[in-house]
């Protein structure tokens, strides 16, 4: 029993991994399923010093996704509005790529959305085209490495878990 509990949890976190890949605060479902698994094990081996450390990691992944897409698109020198288009963009074209690529498109999405989102708005803003091409990568790979560091800290989450688990 205790051997199809664990795989469960292993298919949850990685579902929660996965979930990054589309925007979703896939930290926080990595957490809630060490929780739900140390519960169930009297937190004998995911222990509350183990939950309080993932929740940590939870909270800077999802701070980090945001600050480097903010840190990104302020190195193209975007202004404020076209941080909050890319923002807004990155969103937008996360949904709407979803049905796409097997749901592939979402990722996609999200990073041209970014890209898109800073360049319409700094267009508008007239700001000339070089400026909000400039302003738009920015943003696009702000979103990337964001996106790519709260991945790498849903990875080390679930290999705190995995030696929490495998070490009791």
């Amino acid at each position: 029993m205790d051997y199809l509990v664990f795989v469960v949890f292993m298919i949850f976190a990685f579902i929660g991994l996965i979930s990054l890949l589309f925007g979703l605060p896939g930290t926080f479902i990595i957490l809630a399923d060490s929780i739900l698994y140390g519960w169930y094990k009297g937190f004998n081996e995911i222990t509350t010093k183990v939950i309080i450390v993932l929740a940590a990691l939870a909270l800077l992944g999802e701070l980090l996704e945001f600050l480097l897409g903010i840190a990104g698109a302020k190195k193209g020198r975007a202004s404020k509005s076209a941080i909050v288009g890319s923002i807004a963009g990155g969103t937008v074209g996360a949904i709407l790529g979803a049905p796409f690529l097997f749901g592939i498109g979402s990722v996609l999405g999200a990073f041209l959305g970014a890209f898109a989102g800073a360049f319409l708005v700094e267009l508008l803003k007239k700001k000339g085209f070089d400026q909000a091409i400039q302003s738009g990568r920015g943003a696009f790979f702000g979103r990337v490495f964001g996106t790519i560091t709260k991945g790498a800290i849903g990875v080390a989450m679930i290999a705190i878990t995995v030696v929490s688990v495998l070490g009791n």
